[in-house]
């Protein structure tokens, strides 16, 4: 066998030595791949699947795949929201420049599709608001952890339905570098790349739609900017409180809480001679209720679907009159065992439905609407038997990502 190569690969994964890497992966055989759905990429990108599931490699010069390789791992670390890199191979062959090609190995990202599969015409109809809050969110995410992107645009993430919102996830760290912190003019460069790259992306969709230049949306990265500076400043603000308001204290954390964001620690230091405390707020990673959920229940599942799987299990300790800490823990149990099991298995065999957490949550959205409609608690099933009825309406934006699954831009 030839081994020309080096061949890097994380535990739990296959060895991918059963791969022909001293060749492209433009050559390789057809027999080889998984036929999937994917973005626009600057390099070549391939699906393999194997028994632990499916990869994605990406080639690409040395020098990008080991900066590419390095900052997810880094992201990875500081939870957040990237691809999850397996294994880099090197020294594969010489290509058209100086350095030898090499590739990256990624987990496959199920219900994942490029923001080119969320355009309506040439907006982004009802999933503009979400989209623009999501992006932001990711990149205060990556500056928070030190990492400047360098290349941030709407091409280099992947996007999945998150509950009501959508879950941004970075693909493309070529470009990136991870620092211990980001200074306010690095970050603002970052800002200003953006911008451009995203009126660039908008221009290249309404170009393929026939339209003029002047009809495309070129002030979304703008928007995007003016979002992220106000959820930065909402978690990085200093503030002055007097020693007898420590309730603001507890108002932060939950309003930190509500976007997401754990909450690592509050630096409380006496100002003005002591008359008055400054408070500073340091976040950790923004998958507050996601670990909440797993914590009290064992379920895994994204942040915002969390969020409103655990609003479903707080309905049904009010239902059940749950009020003391172990009352609510019981409650818990029970409401895993005798409502969310049973229904998820309901989900699960439901034909197209390929993601029934988010199914759940859409069941939980349609009750809502439903009870708002009717003035009253309709209840759990009688909400689900109406959305059957009505051909799962609110299921667009959950079946959506699981059509398009794996349209993967680097």
């Amino acid at each position: 066998m030839n081994t020309l190569f080096s061949l890097k690969v994380r535990p739990g994964h296959p060895d991918f030595l059963d791969l022909p890497w001293t060749q492209s992966i433009v050559d390789w055989s057809e027999a080889r791949f998984v036929d999937l759905p994917r973005g626009s990429s600057r390099h070549e990108v391939r699906f393999v699947a194997y028994d632990q599931g499916i990869y994605v490699v990406k080639e690409l010069p040395r020098a990008a795949a080991r900066q590419d390789y390095e900052v997810l791992r880094a992201l990875e670390t500081q939870d957040v929201t990237a691809a999850i890199p397996v294994g880099i191979v090197e020294d594969r062959y010489p290509d058209a420049g100086a350095e030898r090609s090499a590739a990256i190995i990624t987990r496959y990202l199920e219900h994942a599709f490029s923001y080119q599969q969320l355009v309506r015409d040439h907006g982004f109809g009802a999933h503009r608001e979400p989209m623009l809050d999501a992006f932001a969110g990711l990149l205060v995410e990556l500056h928070l952890a030190g990492c400047f992107w360098g290349d941030c645009s709407l091409a280099n993430v992947l996007y999945r339905y998150d509950a009501e919102a959508i879950e941004p996830i970075m693909v493309d760290a070529e470009t990136s570098v991870m620092r211990k912190s980001l200074s306010d003019g690095q970050r603002e460069e970052d800002l200003e790349i953006m911008i451009i790259n995203v009126a660039g992306g908008m221009a290249d969709i309404a170009a393929a739609q026939g339209l003029p230049i002047d009809e495309a949306d070129l002030t979304l990265g703008e928007d995007i900017a003016e979002r992220y500076r106000n959820l930065w400043r909402e978690l990085t603000e200093t503030k002055l409180i007097a020693p007898e308001e420590s309730f603001k204290i507890t108002e932060k954390i939950h309003r930190l809480n509500e976007l997401g964001f754990d909450v690592d620690e509050v630096d409380l230091i006496p100002d003005e001679g002591g008359r008055r405390l400054r408070m500073k707020v340091k976040v950790g990673g923004r998958n507050f209720h996601s670990v909440k959920l797993h914590r009290l229940t064992g379920i895994e599942a994204m942040e915002r679907q969390a969020r409103q799987v655990l609003s479903d299990l707080h309905y049904y300790q009010c239902l059940t009159g749950a009020s003391t800490a172990t009352g609510k823990e019981v409650a818990a149990v029970r409401w895993r065992v005798g409502v969310f099991e049973p229904m998820l298995e309901r989900l699960r065999a439901m034909p197209n439905l390929h993601d029934p957490i988010q199914g759940y949550c859409a069941v939980l959205h349609h009750r809502y609407l439903k009870s708002c409609e009717y003035g009253g608690d309709v209840g759990t099933e009688a909400a689900f038997q109406d959305w059957l009825a009505a051909g799962r309406p609110d299921y667009m934006r959950a079946s959506h990502g699981s059509e398009t699954t794996g349209a993967h831009a680097a």
